[in-house]
């Protein structure tokens, strides 16, 4: 048998005995071991870390790593966090795809047929209909066209929906209007009913929804964040919400996870809050993943396509 495969990042007990089983299960021919059970000769000898929003200081204390399999799409905390060149390979699962695609496309019916409106009318004895509006006469756009933003693309084009799509460097799919580069972004903006961020965290992303990027967008539209809390900027959202611009936010991601307690988020009549669930990782779908990533590697020796540390995805 080769040497151990490092399981680092779990959260608690329980997650890392079920997160053991899946992966053992997955590839029986490989032996998964905790980090923080391993020995200082099994760190040593590890060549492949399996994580989990890890600790960057607990893969770096593996030497001998050759490669990251990341069980999660975002790995903005790993890009540039060690001092020497590591490859990262992120969670690319069909599964989680297809997740986040039904999550793009329930939250935006949620929008398109006025559930906030009609939850305020609840709770204030208001019987009163919302004037119905068609998808087809509706316009969502897109921050991000990976491949969580081109599942949506799909399943929002499916439902009848117009969709645009902004992404850094050009892309053709079918069905969808879509620009690149930022001197686009202004226009795609102005069309937008709904704006959904799928994008990574970058130094360039970061911020990236700040109050000229809300001021670009059609009077009355609203927001669906399922990327990273930090590409919002909250001071600015909450300003463009206060002033009616921005009919209604909902968020999926934050700066600080948990939200706490006393951000004016919670209370914000124009938000929904979501605990993170838009994109849940499908541990057998991404063990499946995982398993065939290890197998071309131990076949042979080369390492899965990886993120590219000057983009950062």
């Amino acid at each position: 048998m080769a040497e151990a495969i490092a399981l680092v990042g779990c959260k608690g007990p329980d997650q890392e005995a079920e997160y053991l089983r899946i992966l053992s299960a997955a590839m029986p021919e490989e032996q998964v071991i905790p980090f923080r059970v391993m020995d200082d000769a099994a760190r040593a000898a590890a060549r492949v870390a399996v994580v989990a929003n890890p600790d960057p200081a607990e893969v770096a204390a593996l030497p001998g790593l050759v490669w990251v399999q990341s069980l999660w799409a975002g790995v903005e905390k790993l890009v540039g966090a060690f001092d020497r060149p590591l490859p990262i390979v992120r969670l690319v699962d069909r599964e989680m795809a297809r997740t986040m695609a039904e999550a793009v496309l329930a939250w935006t019916y949620y929008l398109q047929r006025d559930m906030p409106a009609y939850a305020r009318q609840q709770r204030d004895r208001v019987w009163r209909p919302q004037a119905y509006r068609k998808p087809s006469d509706m316009i969502v756009g897109l921050l991000g066209l990976g491949a969580l933003g081109a599942a949506a693309a799909d399943r929002l084009t499916g439902a009848g929906f117009r969709v645009v799509g902004w992404s850094r460097s050009p892309k053709v799919l079918p069905g969808i209007d879509a620009v690149s580069g930022a001197d686009t972004l202004p226009a795609m903006l102005g069309r937008c009913d709904i704006l959904v961020c799928l994008v990574p965290l970058t130094p360039e992303t970061r911020g990236l929804v700040n109050a000229e990027t809300l001021a670009a967008l059609k009077p009355g539209a609203a927001l669906i964040n399922f990327a990273r809390g930090p590409i919002v900027v909250t001071a600015d959202l909450i300003a463009a919400l206060d002033s009616g611009h921005l009919t209604h936010a909902v968020l999926d991601v934050f700066e600080v996870e948990p939200l706490p307690g006393d951000s004016p988020l919670w209370s914000h009549p124009g938000v929904t809050v979501l605990p993170h669930i838009s994109g849940p990782t499908d541990m057998d779908s991404a063990a499946a993943t995982v398993a065939e990533n290890l197998r071309a590697f131990r076949r042979t020796g080369q390492v899965p396509d990886g993120v590219d540390a000057a983009r950062g995805y």
